[in-house]
Formats: C-alpha cells, sequence, structure tokens
C-alpha cells in the first residue's frame, strides 16, 4: 500500500464506499476478534471524534465535500470506530497494526477515506491543515485523547505511553516526535475550529451502544 505525503492531497470521494453504521463496526470488530478493552478504547475514541466533527459542521465547516453534514460526521465516527481494527492481531502476532486495519477497512468498506484515517492514526506524515485532511488528523487526535478507556490531555496520555513503552533511544524519540505532533494539532484543530480543545468537556457517555 502505497502511503507516503505525494498520495496524500488527492484521496478519492468514493461515491461506491461504504460508510458502515455502528452496528456493522461493532460487528467487525467481532470479525477480527477484537479485545474487550481495545472495543472500548475504540468507542471513546469515536465519542470525541464525532463531537469534533459535529463542531465542524455546526461552524460551517467542510468535513467531506461530496457529503452533506451528517453523512460526514458518520464519516469520521466509523474511522474512528475502526481505527484500531487491526490492533489485536498485531498484538497476538506481530506486524503494524496501522497498516494491517487499514487493509482490511479497504476490503470490507470499499471506502479509501476511511482507510486512511485508520492507515494514519498514529502519525500523520502531511501538513497539518483540517482543510485538506480533516477526517485522519479528527481520527489521530482522538486517539492522543483517550489513554486505556479514559478520557485524558494529551500530555497525560504521552506520559503514560513514555513510562510503558519509551524503553530505548528510539522508542522515546519516536513517542516524543509524536506528542508534539499531537500538541501542534490540537491548537491547529482548536484553531479551525475556534474551541479550545484541550478545554472542551467532551460527552464520555457518548459511547457506541453495547461496546
Amino acid at each position: 500500500m502505497t502511503h507516503g505525503p505525494a498520495m496524500l492531497h488527492h484521496i478519492p470521494a468514493a461515491p461506491c464506499g461504504r460508510i458502515p453504521s455502528d452496528e456493522t463496526c461493532q460487528a467487525w470488530w467481532r470479525t477480527y476478534d477484537m479485545l474487550p478493552h481495545i472495543e472500548r478504547h475504540s468507542a471513546q475514541v469515536a465519542a470525541i471524534a464525532t463531537e469534533i466533527a459535529t463542531l465542524a459542521a455546526a461552524a460551517g465547516k467542510t468535513i467531506a465535500a461530496d457529503l452533506g453534514a451528517a453523512d460526514a460526521v458518520r464519516l469520521v465516527r466509523a474511522a474512528a470506530l475502526l481505527h484500531d481494527l487491526g490492533k489485536t492481531y498485531c498484538i497476538r502476532h506481530g506486524g503494524n497494526h496501522s497498516q494491517l486495519g487499514a487493509a482490511w477497512v479497504m476490503e470490507c468498506t470499499g471506502n479509501p477515506r476511511l482507510a486512511q484515517g485508520v492507515l494514519h492514526h498514529v502519525y500523520w506524515p502531511g501538513p497539518l491543515d483540517p482543510e485538506l485532511h480533516f477526517l485522519p488528523l479528527v481520527v489521530s487526535y482522538s486517539d492522543k485523547r483517550v489513554r486505556h478507556e479514559e478520557i485524558v490531555s494529551v500530555d497525560e496520555r504521552f506520559t503514560d505511553l513514555l513510562e510503558r513503552y519509551g524503553h530505548t533511544p528510539q522508542s522515546r524519540e519516536h513517542i516524543h516526535r509524536t506528542w508534539a505532533q499531537a500538541r501542534q494539532l490540537e491548537s491547529t484543530l482548536s484553531t479551525y475550529l475556534g474551541v479550545p480543545l484541550h478545554e472542551h468537556p467532551f460527552d464520555c457517555r457518548r459511547l457506541v451502544s453495547g461496546a
């Protein structure tokens, strides 16, 4: 799968691509044997992403030019629900969970925008421009606001990651690089929406039913 920065600016609209419902996303969780705590994490990430997309729609921002506001919010929510689809398999067998999950999502939905959001949810390799890349940026940011199943600040999330995974110079460098991007992304999205996201009271009750 080619996913360098040169490919980021012209994602096909995928008129035939599916926007799966919450129930369909949950069914795929089960198909790919997602661990329960990853299901709950995914539900929280989707809660934040849905709230941000709803704020954007209310502010008149274009989330997906070919979709109405309601469908665009559904698109963002589905990407967030599916962002860790490949994680359980990779915990058990190794591999890159973002790449594997993106391949599975593309196979299931035929929708490259959903697959892009899954592929780049750990680190965005292009410009932090929400006008061009709203969906993957929001999914990436939302993931950085959930520690396990708890909504926390970006700094709390990365402090935990550093303590658990920062065992080598290379891993610490990677965590700090991703941390810096998450802080910049929070600032960029806050300016774009006119909402200070670090202060926003995300509704942690907005979970996927039955997750």
